[in-house]
């Protein structure tokens, strides 16, 4: 496998662009289609993208704070000492690549902006006490981020799940006992829980030179920053308001959504903190991993307007509508689900773009719905390790740029690629 893993790091070091880079290519790319492909006029499509550039700021928010707020999770002390005491417990780089990798597979599936920032903390925490491959180290944690489509946090089954989702009046309510908790579903998570450690323990190559990372200082986490910010009492206290409208929340029936998300982390931030000084002290770290998301997320809101506006995203879909059988449908659901993916990197959005064409096709064919809708979920998840716009808060954590880890990426991207098609088609 040697040979295979250094082309892919070789290919992507000379040839990926810098994600920012990236995104403008694909934004250009995009609104030639629109014009030469589906036929738009140049200012319709320039204003269509225009108007769409700020159509996800409410949703960017949410995610950004989604980062921030597990930053600041993972950062307090508590987590930190836990996992540089995990750390600890491990052998060598090969056990290394094991535990960092099931660690961000089992944090992703729980919630994937926990999953995302608690693996490239562990990778840190792991270099800090042993010499690693870094690099492959922290491709293994972003590896993780793989199955969050397919786990409770999942945007597309958990929106199908939600009283007044777009779709509602076509396929009604389906629950989670359908799609995240199905057995197809299921099987898929645990081959890739196998998997996805074994070829990451292959790729690395003895002959890597392997180093530590320097250990992060921590005197910002203690630092006191004037009268009442040292103070335990101002924080446990909000921190209490915040449990007390949280728990009747819960226990009334309430679910999860991204709002709640947030203030379950930023409650729990505040209380492993303690004071105010600590919180704001891991603070700007926290908000420097969500700058990519932040600046990007609007030229991909554009792009994503003008796929929808042009055509281009229907007329993509439906050509592997086009090719499909009852069969093979939820297979060529999951391939264009992963182009579309490069172009849309919102779970959301993409489920806006597919499903008026997608849940036509599985009536039509008559193909689970809850499957079909699936399959979206899981290209997009499984092109994340191709399109680097969600590796950007991991490598930010761990100090790294897109070509240090895609290389690695793509190898994954390939395995995965085939474990997951497999399951859609067979079970």
């Amino acid at each position: 496998m040697g040979w295979l893993v250094k082309g892919a790091v070789r290919l992507v070091e000379r040839y990926l662009p810098d994600p920012f880079v990236l995104v403008m290519l694909l934004t250009l790319l995009v609104l030639g289609l629109a014009i030469g492909v589906e036929g738009m006029a140049p200012m319709a499509a320039v204003n269509t993208w225009g108007k769409g550039f700020w159509n996800l700021l409410t949703f960017a928010m949410q995610m950004a704070l989604i980062l921030v707020l597990g930053h600041l999770v993972a950062s307090t002390p508590p987590v930190r000492k836990g996992l540089g005491a995990l750390a600890r417990m491990l052998p060598g780089p090969k056990s290394a690549i094991v535990a960092v990798t099931l660690v961000a597979l089992l944090a992703s599936w729980l919630n994937w902006g926990f999953g995302l920032v608690v693996g490239a903390f562990f990778a840190r925490a792991i270099a800090r006490e042993m010499a690693v491959d870094y690099k492959l180290l922290v491709a293994s944690a972003y590896s993780g981020f793989l199955i969050w489509h397919a786990g409770l946090s999942g945007s597309i089954p958990l929106t199908i799940n939600t009283p007044g989702h777009f779709e509602e009046k076509a396929i009604g309510l389906i629950p989670t006992s359908q799609t995240i908790f199905a057995g197809y579903n299921l099987l898929i998570v645990l081959a890739l829980v196998i998997v996805m450690p074994l070829l990451n323990m292959l790729m690395l190559d003895k002959n890597t030179k392997l180093a530590k990372v320097e250990s992060q200082d921590d005197s910002q986490l203690t630092a006191g920053y004037g009268p009442g910010l040292n103070s335990r009492w101002p924080t446990l206290l909000t921190a209490a308001l915040m449990l007390a409208w949280l728990l009747p929340y819960f226990f009334g029936g309430g679910g999860l959504n991204l709002n709640v998300l947030n203030l379950c982390f930023l409650t729990l931030a505040l209380l492993l903190f303690g004071t105010a000084a600590r919180f704001l002290g891991a603070l700007p770290q926290a908000v420097s991993t969500a700058g990519g998301i932040l600046i990007q997320f609007p030229f991909y809101a554009g792009i994503m307007a003008l796929m929808q506006s042009s055509g281009l995203a229907t007329d993509l879909a439906q050509f592997f509508v086009h090719i499909s059988d009852q069969q093979s449908l939820p297979l060529w659901t999951f391939l264009s689900g992963g182009i579309i993916n490069l172009f849309v990197p919102s779970g959301g959005g993409q489920w806006a773009v597919q499903a008026p064409v997608m849940l036509p096709a599985a009536a039509a064919l008559n193909v689970d719905v809850a499957k079909v809708a699936m399959a979206v979920a899981w290209g997009d998840a499984w092109t994340n390790l191709l399109q680097p716009f969600w590796a950007l808060p991991v490598l930010a954590i761990a100090g790294l740029g897109a070509r240090d880890i895609m290389g690695y990426c793509l190898i994954q991207l390939l395995v995965s690629g085939v474990i997951i098609a497999l399951g859609l088609s067979f079970f």
